[in-house]
């Protein structure tokens, strides 16, 4: 399988948070070419700050390897990791992170620092802009309708 492959499995937990009204971002974590978990930004609906997207994935990838290391787990998500999410993966030892969106507010593993390149005790190898033009059009969409939302109801 493809980093675009496991990629579109990722939007696809996007769309998910979309439809909820949640900020869409998804994450997939693939160990081995198998998909271990995904999980998609629930921040809104369970009112907790770290409900992000590659925090609830590596949750599950956590329980469902019965261990908190990730060996050799390939994390995709479609907007660039924050600072929480890049010392997540640090932490859980993730081996790789493939992104899609550049976030230029909040991204850590490029855009506005590279908390990987730091010396930590690990340092994933990061691929970014991988079908970014589709991420990067879900969050614009998801954005307008906010807007657009919001502007109604004045």
């Amino acid at each position: 399988m493809t980093d675009e492959y496991y990629m579109k499995l990722a939007l696809l937990e996007a769309k998910k948070a979309f439809d909820l009204g949640e900020v869409p971002v998804g994450a997939v974590i693939v160990q081995d070419d198998i998909v271990i978990s995904s999980a998609y930004n629930l921040r809104e609906i369970e009112k907790m700050a770290t409900a992000h997207a590659e925090i609830l994935a590596i949750q599950k990838a956590c329980k469902n390897l019965g261990g908190w290391r990730l060996p050799r787990c390939t994390l995709y998500v479609t907007l660039e990791p924050c600072p929480m999410c890049a010392g997540a993966i640090i932490n859980s030892r993730i081996d790789k992170v493939v992104f899609g969106a550049y976030d230029f507010k909040a991204g850590s593993c490029g855009s506005i620092v590279n908390l990987f390149d730091i010396d930590y005790n690990h340092k994933p190898m990061v691929i970014g802009g991988v079908l970014e033009d589709e991420c990067v059009e879900l969050l614009k969409s998801f954005f307008k309708t906010l807007r657009e939302n919001k502007k109604n109801k004045v």
